[in-house]
């Protein structure tokens, strides 16, 4: 089996999860924070939704400035402001994402890729690796928050590696 079908068929596991989760979020407590250090429930969302979108960067880039030298920083995503633009937002970066695993052939997931700031590596690291740690595990990371919110919240938690407290 290929390296990038066995991430898709991870990836799109750990998607049905997420986007599980997303559904629960509740319009009225979009901007709901538990700490003024924390996202609100909104932005947490948000970043989630977009986390897909990594994936065919780092099939399609060898390379990603966070905050390239002079000046140029990457764009910053603004807090949807409803689940409905959270979960469209979620489903296409999926999409594209499933996408570029799809195509990516051969050897093209061992090649390096470099998370850059400022013109300096901040590492380096296979693609599948990158894909692995930086897209799924700090998606999975994120959606445990989201989790932690609902149920501070008392939305229920969705079931998602068995039970929860709210399905059985």
């Amino acid at each position: 089996m290929q390296l990038n079908t066995q991430l898709l068929a991870e990836f799109r596991q750990e998607a049905a999860k997420t986007r599980k989760t997303l559904e629960r979020v509740a319009d009225e407590k979009l901007n709901w924070r538990p700490h003024p250090k924390s996202y609100t429930m909104g932005e947490l969302a948000t970043h989630i939704a977009n986390l897909p979108g990594w994936t065919a960067i780092t099939i399609n880039q060898d390379e990603f400035d966070l905050a390239p030298p002079g000046g140029g920083a990457p764009p910053r995503t603004v807090a949807a402001k409803s689940r409905e633009e959270i979960l469209e937002l979620f489903d296409t970066k999926v999409a594209e994402a499933a996408a570029a695993l799809e195509a990516a052939k051969g050897d093209a997931l061992l090649q390096p890729w470099t998370l850059l700031s400022g013109g300096e590596a901040v590492f380096t690291l296979p693609k599948a690796a990158v894909l692995r740690n930086f897209v799924l595990n700090h998606s999975i990371h994120h959606r445990a928050q989201l989790c932690v919110y609902l149920r501070l919240n008392d939305i229920p938690v969705p079931a998602l590696y068995g039970p929860s407290a709210d399905e059985s």
